[in-house]
């Protein structure tokens, strides 16, 4: 399989599962500003999911350029992180419309953990598939903010029954890290 098919059927995956949780946003029945305030907290988990959807599909783009080739790991791979990302919507509803209680936020915790878990076996079976002299190697290079996004979704489980605000603030750190996209893979990985 090419490579430009496993692009197209990810993006036609993340465009439905953004698609998905816009249609949670509900048109009020009231027409002045005091009706949207109850949509606040909707809306702001909708940004929040919409902004990982979106780093993953920007971070994914930029990677599968350095990709040459896809074998059957990495398409299992990617459908698996396919699997988690489309789990957001539900954990995004779920948690909003509990109004943020802990077993939601560290649900919504949970479901971005085994994203970021699901992407970093993605990027294995690609090394594993171009090995780890290639130049997609040479362009993976280190992962400190991947590292650093696992330990952060791991705390934000717990944390969501100490304190809620304190783990939707690492889920957010998280994604302020990532805004920028992944530029071990917008430059030419240099030679060896």
């Amino acid at each position: 399989m090419t490579k430009g098919r496993l692009e197209a059927f990810s993006d036609g995956v993340l465009a439905i599962i953004i698609t998905i949780m816009v249609l949670e946003l509900k048109v009020p029945e009231e027409y002045d500003l005091a009706a949207l305030r109850h949509l606040l907290p909707v809306f702001l988990a909708y940004v929040l999911s919409f902004i990982n959807v979106g780093i993953y599909w920007n971070n994914h783009h930029h990677m599968f350029h350095a990709v040459k080739h896809v074998g059957g790991w990495v398409l299992w791979a990617n459908l698996h992180l396919l699997f988690w990302l489309s789990l957001l919507p539900f954990a995004t509803g779920f948690m909003e419309e509990s109004g943020f209680q802990p077993v939601p936020v560290a649900i919504y915790g949970f479901d971005l953990l085994m994203c970021a878990i699901a992407y970093t076996l993605l990027v294995i079976a690609l090394l594993a598939e171009h090995g780890r002299h290639s130049e997609f190697a040479r362009a993976l290079g280190s992962d400190s903010k991947g590292k650093i996004s696992l330990v952060a979704y791991i705390l934000s489980i717990p944390l969501a029954f100490v304190n809620v605000w304190v783990s939707l603030a690492l889920i957010l750190a998280v994604a302020l890290i990532w805004i920028v996209p992944d530029r071990r893979f917008a430059r030419p990985p240099e030679a060896a």
